[in-house]
Formats: C-alpha cells, structure tokens, sequence
C-alpha cells in the first residue's frame, strides 16, 4: 500500500501563458500518493518529454492542473496485469515524478500508455523522441503525406528539431537532396554533419534568394514546422503538384490568438500550382504505431538515423528546458532526466 508513505512532485499551470512561457507560470506542488484501486498502477518517471506542442495545448489546460506531457516511466506497483510492475511505460503523466493510471488515454491529447521493452543497443529516452511521437511524426507525416521520390528537392522548416532533423535522415535515405532551415551556425554545422545538402540560417540569410540557389529547378516536399512568412517564402517556390506536410507552427505558438503574425496570401500559388497542403496528427497512424518504431530502430541500429537528445537533469528544471526548447536553444530532442 502507498498511501501515507510516498509524496510525488508536480508542477501546476497557475497562470495563462502571455507571449513566452514564464517559470512563474508554473507551480511546483506535492501530494501524497494515494492506494491503488483495483486495474490501476503507479508509475514512476525517468525520462520526461520537451515538446512545442505542449504550448500550443496550453489554452485546453484549466489553472491548477498538471501540465501536460509524456514520460517513459517504471512501474512501481500494479494492480492491472495489462500493466505489470518492473515494466516500463509511456504515457502522458504529465510533469508529475509519480502517476496513478488505469491504462487509459487520461489528458486533452488522448493518447493511451503503452509498455515499451528494454533495448540494450537503445537509451530509454529514444522512446520520447525517434522511437516515439516524434520519429512517428516524421516517419508517418513525411512518407505518407510527401511521398518522397528520389532525386526530388525537400525543405525542411526547424530541420534543427526533433521532428526536423528526423525528417530530414529519411528524405537522405529516400535519396533526396534536403534543405534545412535552422536559426543559428552551430545548429547549420550539426544539419551538414548530417549529410544534408544546403543549410540556410533564417535569421540571417535572405530566405528567397537562397531557395533560388539552392533549388533552381524548384522544390517537390516541404515539411512544414514553423509556418509564418517562412512558409510562405518557401511555398512560392513549389514545383507543379509540389506536396507540403504541416507538422506544426512554432512561428506563432507564443502569439496571442486573437493577434496572429501575418503572412504573404498562398491560395494563388496552392491553385496554380496545384499543389497538395496537408496538416496533421500523428495519432492517425495509431493503429501502425509500431510499424513506425520498428523503422526508426532498424535505421538507428544500422547506423542510418542519428538521434541527438538535449537532456537536462533534475525534474525541477522542467519549465526552464521548456521555455528553452521554445526559444530554439536544444539540438534535436529536448528532454528532463529525473
């Protein structure tokens, strides 16, 4: 029995992020763990999830509840033989150490828990970025939606993400020739050791006239995480039946909703050139979930997928690594070690 004998650790939402998250914006609060009632079990985190995504979900998030987000846990007690304890799992606990579930999709993302297996050629915490949501971000949001071809032009908007960077492993894999959009020389300079093709620094280098370089006969894929006039820069120099995935919109995550940036009008360049715009979410591959983390492993282990982790340690750093990951400061995937 757990009551009166554990405490978990959580942050709270206490205030309505204005502009860039602020740490005040959060709460760090304690509470006793309570007994488990019959198909539950107790999980307690090891590796807890960065994500931009967890900004944009922040207007569903009532004050006083625990932000959201996935962790990889172990199981410390169970009593719910789907769930049993000395297995690991991931699941969206949120920014909690200890979580009580009944193995079901329990937060506004509705993504259910699942056991994930101990791999000893594979760190735990690859299961939050390539073996996770994120490298099902890029398997499924790239392939299916791009339908890359090889010898075809890729632009890849954050390429210095964990989606992007991702994105942009396959596209070489697919034998495509990649372009990466990043914000500053370190980030380009890791993109090149990569093997991408062309790296252009969007705070610094005039997007426009480096797309002409870069792709003269025009660009077939883009892979869409930041949206804003960068986009919109970038679209305008599809080619006919060029296909776009629209993975995220970091550009305006910290905007208010009633005041968005302002960006060049695309309708003309979709119609007349025909081109194919597709926003998604990667649960609608749920039901091939392992189909897309039995790749990435493959390519991992083969040595094809090179998977950089921003790791910072201790728990109560949780809201400076997320204000962080939004102000571009991680390589690849941002992640709090317990």
């Amino acid at each position: 029995m757990t009551s009166n004998k554990m405490k978990s650790k959580k942050f709270i939402f206490v205030r309505n992020f204005d502009g860039i998250p602020k740490e005040e914006d959060f709460k760090l609060v304690e509470e006793v763990i309570l007994d488990l009632q019959q198909g539950e079990f107790l999980a307690k985190a090891i590796y807890l999830s960065i994500d931009p995504y967890m900004r944009a979900y922040s207007s569903r998030i009532r004050l006083g509840e625990t932000m959201i987000g996935s962790q990889v846990a172990i199981i410390i007690e169970s009593k719910n033989e789907n769930f049993p304890t000395g297995s690991y799992v991931l699941g969206q606990f949120g920014w909690t150490t200890h979580f009580i579930s009944n193995g079901t999709a329990q937060d506004v993302t509705l993504y259910p828990p699942y056991l994930i297996e101990k791999d000893e050629q594979i760190s735990l915490s690859l299961y939050l970025g390539a073996l996770g949501r994120t490298g099902n971000s890029a398997y499924f949001g790239f392939l299916e939606l791009c339908k890359p071809r090889s010898g075809e032009t890729v632009v890849i908007s954050g390429a210095a993400g964990a989606v992007g960077s991702h994105v942009g492993q396959i596209a070489k894999m697919k034998g495509c020739y990649v372009i990466a959009i990043a914000g500053n020389q370190e980030k380009l300079n890791w993109l090149k050791s990569l093997g991408f093709d062309y790296v252009i620094n969007y705070k610094l280098d005039n997007i426009r006239s480096e797309l002409t370089k870069a792709a003269p006969r025009g660009i077939d894929c883009y892979f869409d995480n930041v949206g804003g006039e960068i986009s919109s820069v970038i679209m305008q120099h599809m080619n006919r039946y060029g296909r776009i995935a629209v993975c995220g919109s970091i550009s305006s995550y910290n905007s208010n909703a009633t005041d968005m940036p302002k960006a060049t009008i695309l309708q003309p360049t979709i119609v007349f050139n025909e081109l194919t715009v597709t926003g998604f979410i990667v649960k609608t591959w749920l039901n091939r979930w392992n189909e897309g983390i039995e790749q990435n492993a493959k390519w991992i282990k083969e040595g094809k997928l090179k998977c950089r982790e921003t790791i910072i340690d201790g728990f109560e750093n949780m809201p400076k690594a997320f204000i962080n990951m939004l102000n571009g400061g991680n390589f690849g995937k941002s992640i709090v070690k317990v």
